[in-house]
């Protein structure tokens, strides 16, 4: 399945509401297929519009590339043709990241989610080369990550506008903490911005994004929706209650000082994750927990 040529809602290529889904893993930490296709299953059954794989809450760095291609083949075969699958294909080499991208298409994507190269910090001219060689190299269309807070390189507004004249640069999942910066970007109206943080899901929606792209969702995906929904209604002060009564969980799950993957996979128990990352602790364990169940009772 590929997005038609001319969407039903342009301003949101992957769909409004995307899960950053986990990789499920067995107990001796192996890939659990058929885990992962019951997982991805029920989250577009309560609500998610498209699905990212093989992002960094499905532990992307330490899954090999054959295991990403069987887990995106193991979801297409468990959601069907019409739910939007986005595969992580980002690398620090780009080389690899366009093997990776070819990959992904051949095994049926319906979009790449790309982050800057890490580590080696390339300028802005570097950086921009990178995407559009990705770009050019397979006819699937591109969600950019910026994330400077991980990769060390930021995609300057000035770059994500230049890159935006490329036919097959749709979108960014944005996790730059500049809402001046995303604000202009979006008011140029070339690509589709998704929320690539929790606490700012309602604030870059208000201003014009397409959705979100949510680690959160794993757990939560009826709760995020709904606040996207009350804001499409009209009803912005319900939207804005909602969205408060997300905090508390969003808060322990991505800013308490254990990544995203880990927090989410001690809520749903989908096995191990793989080192170097530990799972959470009881104490860790037991907060999440709660949080959560203050959630659906809120929400009930």
């Amino acid at each position: 399945m590929r997005p038609p040529e001319a969407p039903a809602t342009p301003a949101a290529p992957f769909g409004r509401a995307l899960c950053a889904m986990i990789t499920p893993f067995t107990a001796d930490g192996e890939l659990d297929l058929d885990a992962a296709g019951a997982h991805a299953a029920g989250l577009v059954a309560d609500g998610c519009d498209g699905l990212v794989l093989s992002g960094t809450t499905g532990e992307s760095p330490t899954t090999t590339d054959a295991e990403k291609t069987a887990l995106l083949r193991a979801v297409r075969e468990a959601v069907g043709a019409d739910v939007p699958l986005v595969a992580g294909v980002g690398s620090a080499d780009t080389r690899h990241t366009i093997e990776l991208a070819r990959q992904a298409e051949r095994a049926s994507a319906d979009g790449l989610l790309v982050v800057t190269p890490y580590y080696s910090r390339p300028p802005q001219p570097a950086v921009e080369a990178h995407f559009r060689r990705v770009a050019d190299a397979t006819g699937v269309p591109l969600m950019l990550y910026d994330i400077p807070g991980r990769t060390g390189t930021r995609i300057e507004p000035e770059t994500l506008l230049r890159l935006a004249d490329h036919p097959r640069i749709v979108a960014v999942k944005d996790c730059a903490y500049d809402l001046l910066g995303s604000t202009k970007v979006i008011g140029a109206g070339s690509l589709s911005y998704y929320s690539g943080c929790e606490e700012l899901n309602l604030p870059l929606y208000a201003v014009g994004a397409a959705g979100y792209v949510s680690t959160v969702a794993n757990v939560a995906p009826r709760q995020l929706r709904a606040v996207l929904d009350a804001f499409d209604a009209g009803d912005t002060a319900e939207a804005a209650r909602l969205n408060r009564l997300t905090v508390p969980l969003a808060e322990l799950m991505m800013s308490s000082g254990l990544p995203g993957t880990v927090t989410a996979k001690a809520l749903l128990g989908a096995g191990p994750v793989r080192e170097p990352l530990q799972p959470a602790g009881r104490e860790a364990a037991d907060g999440l927990r709660k949080a959560y169940e203050e959630l659906l009772a809120a929400t009930r």
